[in-house]
């Protein structure tokens, strides 16, 4: 049953990822930087990112070297198809053993109900539909290392949350979680408390030098690219952490979240102690200055879908009357079934998601003009259309100097690459909606413009606002 599951997950994320792929609604930022630092795995190479900036290793953005168990996936088959059907099937792996653990704590029935519940959350759906992220890795580690814990498997539970230190660099929060957990269920066992305080020691210092020796060694601009979101609003990392408690709440969106994090379990995830393993994540996320991280769209609550669903497993479990339990796995149902319909599964039920319009179809006819190996600067959403077999950067030029927080108004630098094409048009798209990212439309026209009279450019085609420009001399040193 809970492979069937997995299967039947894995094809309805599939459909939602690869389909926003078709309809360009996946972008440069992030499933082109993704597919750039992958393919460079597959050809044994670093993983350096040309969208995240010139010879960027995108080892020094987030640690997460993990990603090179994809190589031979890409390697067979070289496409960002193949980034996002992995993720799909990641994240359906999870249900594996949330469904199994409550098939054995909570009977059949109840099974089905949990890997519903899993399976149909917003949080896995969120992340399904947007690019991919290296978060999706986590996931069913994180699941089978929960599975472990509700069974009382201290060694099997840290094993399968180790590598987590290999996934993304605050992930070493989640993993001291996880010991700390097992410290605390386990604090009669001397074996089982050593275990725990182990895995809180290692998790703490492998995430402290992950930040503060290999993320700034790696980064161009000798520092954490990220920290920015924590120091900004209180001039440091530290400021930042005492007021968080002030900040927890603060705007509402930060609530919302958290209420909805916990909502498809019925909140009743929050009277297990699985719950505090989420306590990392949420924690960093309230505190951030960065607004995508406040709220519910994007990739940052799928981690936490499994905490939720282990605890309504947990909780659950210590019912001793089996009809007790209908009560409230129908109401994690009905909470699911109110919130499917403003998630991104939803749109498989939309006629827009089955319709080509014209202007993809336009698209797709210049970006065949490009020539395989070619090096391109290219708008956001068309970028990861062309990162399987040319080199691309974003246009206009982003990031400036390595700073991925800025967003220069004056002169930019001059494009390099053979070709440029450009996308005036962009039509809402989960999770964003319409208008043009890094600069403002009539900046990037005035740049378009730029490349023909004075970086030696020339027009090749327009369709249905779309530009494709050629480099065919040298730039011509400007009156």
């Amino acid at each position: 049953m809970p492979w069937v599951w997995a299967l039947g997950l894995c094809l309805l994320y599939a459909t939602v990822a690869v389909r926003r792929h078709q309809l360009l609604r996946t972008t440069g930022y992030d499933l082109g930087i993704f597919e750039q630092a992958v393919r460079a795995y597959a050809e044994l190479r670093a993983p350096v990112a040309p969208l995240r900036g010139e010879g960027f290793n995108l080892l020094g953005d987030h640690f997460h070297p993990l990603l090179a168990a994809l190589a031979p996936l890409y390697r067979l088959w070289p496409s960002p198809l193949t980034l996002l059907v992995v993720q799909s099937a990641l994240l359906a792996l999870a249900v594996v053993p949330l469904a199994r653990w409550a098939a054995r704590a909570l009977g059949r029935r109840a099974a089905h109900a949990v890997a519903a519940g899993y399976g149909l959350s917003w949080g896995v759906a969120s992340a399904a539909a947007f690019d991919f992220h290296e978060v999706a890795l986590a996931v069913p580690l994180l699941a089978f290392s929960l599975e472990a814990l509700g069974h009382r498997r201290w060694r099997a539970a840290v094993g399968w949350a180790a590598p987590l230190l290999l996934v993304k660099e605050d992930l070493g929060l989640t993993l001291a979680a996880v010991g700390g957990y097992i410290a605390l269920k386990g604090r009669t066992d001397r074996r089982a408390l050593r275990l725990g305080l182990a895995t809180v020691a290692a998790g703490l210092l492998g995430s402290f030098l992950e930040i503060k020796v290999l993320l700034p060694a790696l980064d161009p601009t000798g520092g954490y690219a990220h920290g920015g979101n924590l120091a900004a609003a209180h001039g440091s990392l530290l400021g930042a952490l005492a007021h968080a408690p002030l900040d927890l709440l603060r705007p509402e969106t930060k609530a919302t979240t958290l209420v909805l994090v916990f909502a498809p379990s019925a909140l009743l995830a929050l009277r297990s102690p699985l719950a505090l393993i989420a306590l990392p994540t949420l924690a960093w996320r309230m505190a951030s200055e960065n607004g995508f991280h406040w709220s519910t769209a994007f990739h940052y609550s799928a981690i936490l879908m499994p905490v939720v669903f282990a605890g309504l497993v947990d909780v659950l479990g210590r019912e001793t009357d089996p009809r007790r339990l209908r009560a409230p796995l129908a109401t994690v149902l009905a909470v699911t079934a109110v919130l499917l319909p403003s998630f991104p599964l939803a749109q498989l039920a939309q006629r827009a998601t089955w319709h080509t319009p014209g202007h993809v179809r336009a698209a797709r006819a210049l970006l065949d003009e490009i020539p395989d190996g070619a090096t391109v600067a290219a708008s956001n959403r068309l970028a990861p259309q062309l990162t399987s077999r040319c080199t691309v950067v974003l246009f206009p030029t982003f990031p400036v100097g390595g700073r991925l927080y800025a967003y220069p108004r004056g002169d930019l630098p001059a494009p390099t690459a053979e070709w440029i094409v450009h996308d005036s048009e962009t039509p809402e798209a989960w999770p964003y909606k319409p208008g043009h990212w890094p600069y403002p439309l009539p900046q990037q026209l005035a740049e378009l413009r730029a490349a023909q009279r004075e970086h030696g450019y020339e027009l090749v085609a327009r369709r249905d606002g779309i530009t494709l420009l050629h480099r065919t001399g040298t730039p011509r040193t400007p009156s």
